[in-house]
């Protein structure tokens, strides 16, 4: 499996409510596990689960372990997606995006799509103010009350 695959599925998991994650490709199978900390704030561990065994005997494979550590909360109001779904900045892949960081918005402006089930739903600012952070990328899926920007 592609390691850039890995990571994104990695970051996936630590970002969502998922604890559990596994996929079957043709190279192999991994299992991601999000372990709970033991108090808030701790750091989270994943393993992948082992593969077939390969066609050529190897010495030693070791699973390898990957180590996150939580991030503090953003200050601000924070403005989360309402659902599941692919998070765009913009209305098309050529188009300006709706807000940058440093634009002023107001209640009620479209600031996001998110994509659900073929669906384009526009998502509106919920509070006036400034945009001081853009936390989600561009085509990056989200799942539902994911953080999405910041307004101060």
């Amino acid at each position: 499996m592609d390691l850039r695959k890995l990571k994104t599925l990695i970051d996936l998991v630590s970002e969502s409510n998922v604890s559990e994650l596994e996929i079957t490709e043709a190279e192999g199978k991994v299992r991601i596990v999000k372990s709970m900390p033991p108090a808030a704030g701790g750091p989270v561990a994943y393993a992948l689960a082992p593969t077939a065994a390969p066609a050529v005997p190897v010495a030693a494979e070791v699973a390898p372990v990957v180590a996150a550590v939580a991030e503090p909360a953003p200050s601000g109001h924070i403005v989360k997606s309402p659902m599941v779904g692919t998070f765009y900045r913009a209305s098309s892949p050529g188009a300006k995006p709706f807000v940058e960081i440093g634009d002023t918005i107001k209640e009620g402006e479209t600031i996001c799509i998110v994509e659900a089930m073929k669906i384009l739903n526009e998502i509106e600012a919920d509070k006036s103010g400034t945009v001081t952070q853009i936390l989600v990328e561009n085509g990056q899926a989200v799942e539902y009350g994911q953080p999405l920007y910041v307004i101060e």
